[in-house]
């Protein structure tokens, strides 16, 4: 076997560049990691989350591996792996746990007590998650892979839906993971903030979940379009008027009950200010658009640290909310990773079986890994699609 590997390098603010990376090892540091297996790459994706390091706005090092996004053949398993076999096809949850601490038997795997020394949680290549090698790559390993792993029943039919399968590693659960905490049901009027891929997915998720009608803000038409093309109501947020007389437009009510936070601490402002950044307004908004009682999911971004934020408090995560609105409303606030493992059996079934169509949704499009930094820009720039990385020309054309 060859022992090259190729990967996805964060180089500084605005630039990454795909480089010769050292081979997988089935080791942590200096000891073995014999609960590990080590992965051929068969897609990985670009995600919304990796923008933020790539332009500068976390403290992440140059020469990062990035990558958190993975589905793999199985190539070579560490002694304990007793119940995944080499062959097998596999979606990889982003999030890194243990399986063995409180956390993880509570099914709250995104917050993980054992796999990061600097706070609950992990992930692939990603800024103070544990400093894992992210999977923007031809080989990765995955440790603890018989309680990580999600083995798909049947490898040839999952290449035949890999383009929607591989939106298991992240994206669809955490869209999906928006609308559950945000109380999403048969029913719902839901109001989705941002329309990225992770919007998308949220907007599906909610489709899905029997939402009876589903509102989508962006301010790139491209996206708003996108979402569109599934049914979805749409509101361009680069127009100026007040979001509840919108909202009202729509639904002939001026709140909704269920509210997804999918864009996080980059959020701008909306009409005349639309090109300025605001921390906390889509987190505002959401108090006042949601009907008392309701519920907040936000899978949305938000960091500890912002060296390019707007001012000195946001810099620090400090953001300036109307927290007394939300507690007047009875509001419930769902933050944090999405624990990927509560979800993505069930949504696997739902691809395989034909109830979902989340590639469409999202607009996937293949690339190859040399192709990665210019999906990066292309995705900065707000296209509307998703862009998944196909390593070694596995997936047909």
């Amino acid at each position: 076997m060859s022992q090259a590997n190729r990967g996805v390098v964060y180089k500084g603010p605005g630039k990454v560049d795909v480089e010769a990376i050292p081979y997988p090892e089935l080791a942590l540091g200096n000891r073995k990691c014999d609960h590990g297996v080590i992965l051929k790459v068969v897609t990985t994706n670009i995600c919304g989350s990796d923008q933020h390091m790539v332009r500068g706005r976390t403290t992440a090092p140059s020469g990062l591996v990035l990558g958190h996004e993975i589905t793999g053949l199985v190539i070579e398993c560490g002694r304990d792996v007793e119940f995944i076999k080499p062959g097998d096809l596999v979606s990889v949850p982003f999030n890194i746990a243990c399986g063995r601490c409180r956390n993880c038997k509570e099914g709250r795997t995104g917050i993980c007590l054992n796999v990061n020394p600097a706070r609950p949680g992990a992930a692939y290549g990603y800024v103070d998650m544990g400093g894992w090698v992210g999977g923007q790559t031809e080989y990765v390993m995955v440790p603890y892979a018989d309680f990580n792993l999600l083995k798909f029943p049947d490898a040839d039919q999952a290449m035949e839906k890999i383009r929607d399968l591989t939106l298991l590693s992240d994206i669809f659960p955490t869209g999906f993971h928006g609308c559950v905490t945000a109380g999403v049901g048969p029913g719902s009027t839901v109001y989705i903030a941002g329309a990225g891929p992770v919007g998308l997915a949220a907007a599906v998720s909610a489709q899905l979940l029997g939402a009876a009608c589903v509102i989508v803000g962006d301010m790139i038409e491209e996206r708003l379009a996108q979402a569109r093309s599934f049914g979805c109501e749409t509101i361009d947020l680069t127009q100026d008027g007040d979001m509840a007389d919108k909202i009202e437009a729509i639904l002939g009510e001026r709140e909704v009950d269920a509210f997804v936070d999918c864009v996080g601490f980059e959020a701008h402002a909306c009409g005349c200010n639309h090109g300025k950044e605001a921390p906390a307004t889509v987190l505002n908004s959401a108090m006042q658009l949601t009907r008392a009682g309701g519920q907040i999911g936000i899978p949305g971004l938000y960091v500890t640290e912002d060296p390019g934020a707007v001012d000195d408090a946001a810099k620090q995560g400090a953001l300036s909310m109307r927290f007394g609105l939300g507690w007047a409303k009875s509001h419930s606030f769902h933050t944090g990773q999405c624990p990927v493992m509560k979800y993505h059996r069930p949504l696997m079934q739902a691809i395989l079986f034909g109830k979902v169509k989340i590639a469409d949704a999202v607009n996937v499009q293949m690339i190859s890994l040399d192709q990665a930094p210019q999906g990066y820009a292309d995705f900065d720039g707000g296209a509307a699609k998703k862009f998944v990385i196909d390593p070694h020309g596995s997936v047909a054309a």
